[in-house]
């Protein structure tokens, strides 16, 4: 199959609980952090509505000094079968995500900054994602490991 699994539906494969490793690294000053927790992808408050909530929660560590932190999204159903269309907590779009060929790039411009997002996924317990966020004051790269609770 190469080097990326291919995913029917991603609202199936992301749902449940995920290991969480990310790298922070600010690439003008070299400055480094990292996240470790956990996501879990489950209902949405509404059990009538369509899609998953994604909740984040760990330590970010940044400069050696660690503090809690944590996120929450929506993924709902995309335009086409089998995709998403990832909001922001509020409902705000932040982009849209297909990995029926195991890839994807998004892009989410945010005032002056551009957010550029690539998905993997490597098998059907493990996926990956790098951003990439440029702008006058930003130049991150941020690479975020998921791996399926319960396996390695």
């Amino acid at each position: 199959m190469g080097e990326f699994w291919p995913v029917a539906d991603v609202l199936a494969y992301l749902t449940g609980s995920w290991r969480v490793e990310r790298a922070v690294r600010d690439l003008a000053s070299g400055a480094e952090g990292h996240f470790t927790g956990a996501t879990v992808f489950g209902p949405l408050e509404n059990p009538a509505d369509t899609g998953l909530l994604h909740h984040e929660s760990g330590t970010f560590t940044w400069q050696g000094t660690p503090r809690p932190a944590e996120r929450t999204l929506r993924f709902l159903p995309g335009d086409r079968a089998g995709t998403a269309a990832v909001r922001f907590s509020d409902g705000r779009p932040f982009h849209d995500l297909d990995l029926t060929s195991g890839y994807c790039l998004a892009d989410h411009p945010c005032s002056a900054d551009l957010y550029r997002g690539e998905f993997t996924v490597l098998d059907e317990h493990h996926w990956r994602s790098v951003w990439r966020v440029a702008g006058p004051a930003k130049d991150l790269a941020l690479t975020t490991d998921y791996a399926r609770e319960g396996w390695e």
